[in-house]
């Protein structure tokens, strides 16, 4: 499997990410088979979060560490500072609580990659990084980044970094994928639109991308008079995601391959450093998204892909 570098990191982070927002303590074998096929098809990095599953996301994955032995193997992404029911949750405090419950959870002193899930712009950047960097400073965090920011507020946090001697941002985790959404999937997320792709390719920032084949959009399951899936058709459905998946039907029968096959690798053919989280629930899915990753794409069938001027 293909890896990329994120500054911080000692060890690369594999061009897939396994995503663990199904994993519970009921389906606890079926984790530990989805993780051990993940790693013996050469993936190392997982994607979990403080508010997945009530904590049993990250407690699972603890769990299968400890058991297998392997935690100075695999590349642990954790994301805190999730809004709750009472709105923002970005402070200081917010910050420090959510990631020593993750370490807890996790069973390890050290996250590789931490992010944060939201962002709250009323917080000055100088307060979350100043924090963030405790704790790099610490050992428990060796790189930091976010998930859902603009990137405006990354390079600001990032500036405020370079200007007091401070480590930055070296990832960011919006969604990517190749059906642009309609909106926003759930309330603060971001989707990188094409400023934020000209932001990525200009400074190099890693970009790991959540939802990176769109819920499914491209598996031949939907279609413009199915639409007893809201959510998909809310945010999915439209003519030019219509054109899109035309377009990677047609692209994927030059290939021989699947058009979700070409919607990941349009993912990780950017012209900057990418990764696809992806949640892959069996052996089956996991050999799909490794052969879409294993797919090379042209600079111009990227941009054929994506950009739809209709009519």
């Amino acid at each position: 499997m293909k890896t990329i570098r994120i500054q911080g990191l000692d060890k690369p982070v594999s061009h897939l990410i396994q995503g663990s927002d199904f994993f519970t303590h009921d389906v606890y074998d079926k984790v530990c088979s989805v993780l051990d096929q993940f790693l013996a098809l050469g993936g190392n990095t997982i994607d979990t979060a403080f508010i997945y599953r009530g904590g049993q996301s990250e407690e699972t994955i603890g769990k299968w560490m400890k058991e297998r032995g392997n935690r100075d193997n695999v590349v642990i992404l954790t994301k805190g500072a999730h809004h709750n029911a009472d709105g923002p949750r970005v402070t200081k405090q917010d910050i420090d609580s959510d990631l020593a419950t993750s370490l807890q959870r996790l069973q390890t002193d050290y996250v590789d990659l931490y992010a944060l899930h939201r962002d709250d712009v009323n917080i000055p950047v100088r307060v979350i990084m100043d924090a963030l960097n405790e704790h790099i400073r610490a050992g428990r965090i060796l790189a930091i980044g976010a998930s859902n920011w603009t990137h405006q507020r990354l390079q600001e946090a990032n500036d405020y970094a370079a200007a007091n001697g401070l480590t930055g941002f070296t990832f960011s985790s919006p969604n990517l994928s190749l059906a642009k959404p309609n909106e926003a999937r759930w309330a603060g997320c971001i989707s990188a639109d094409a400023e934020t792709l000209a932001w990525h390719e200009k400074t190099q920032l890693p970009l790991l991308s959540w939802s990176s084949q769109a819920g499914g959009f491209f598996t031949g399951n939907f279609a413009p008079d199915k639409r007893d899936n809201a959510e998909m058709v809310r945010v999915y459905y439209s003519d030019a995601n219509w054109e899109r998946l035309r377009r990677a039907e047609e692209l994927a029968k030059q290939k021989g391959v699947t058009p979700i096959q070409i919607a990941l690798a349009y993912v990780l053919n950017q012209p900057f450093p990418s990764a696809a989280l992806v949640g892959a629930q069996n052996k089956t899915e996991q050999e799909s998204c490794l052969e879409g990753s294993q797919i090379k794409l042209s600079k111009e069938e990227v941009q054929w892909l994506e950009n739809i001027q209709l009519v």
